[in-house]
């Protein structure tokens, strides 16, 4: 049970890795740093409660590292997470791309290696007192989150389908 569910969360890291880079993929580099207009317009003077796709990534660097590299995997907290929501940083999509996939292939090597003890281990991390599955489940629903919100604005940028599922018949039913 215990292997399931660190394979079924490394899976879930792995896949929003991945989603992250076909929606960089897709955009140019001013679009990653703002937002499309319709989201502007909707929101009026309170630009602040939305965060462009720089952001996200930035957010998701300092979550997965706080949580995971840190807190279970031993490494020093370092995070700043204020400036993970300062505007227009103009780093590079290729960097953001490069920065996140180091970060969660640092979060799957810890996961892949937790043993029972550290999965059940409480842990204090950003005020909120979690055992290590905590912490795991935590970060796969958060990174999933953001990247809803990453391809949300992709596809208000392009108006294309971003393809996550074009090779899989989605219409199978289950075989109870």
């Amino acid at each position: 049970m215990i292997i399931d569910f660190l394979q079924q969360s490394i899976l879930r890291i792995n896949e929003n890795t991945i989603r992250v880079e076909k929606c960089l993929s897709m955009l140019t580099e001013e679009q990653v740093w703002s937002l499309p207009l319709s989201l502007i317009d909707l929101q009026g003077e309170n630009k602040q409660a939305l965060n462009s796709i720089g952001n996200l990534i930035l957010h998701l660097e300092g979550n997965i590292t706080q949580y995971i590299n840190s807190s279970l995997g031993g490494a020093d907290d370092v995070r700043f997470r204020v400036a993970e929501f300062a505007p227009n940083q103009k780093i590079g999509a290729r960097k953001l791309l490069k920065r996140i996939t180091k970060c969660s292939t640092k979060a799957v090597d810890v996961i892949a290696s937790a043993t029972e003890i550290e999965l059940n281990k409480k842990r204090l991390v950003q005020g909120f007192r979690l055992s290590g599955t905590g912490i795991i489940i935590h970060v796969v629903e958060h990174y999933s989150y953001h990247v809803g919100q990453i391809a949300l604005i992709t596809k208000l940028f392009t108006n294309e389908d971003l393809g996550f599922y074009a090779n899989l018949d989605l219409n199978i039913t289950n075989d109870i």
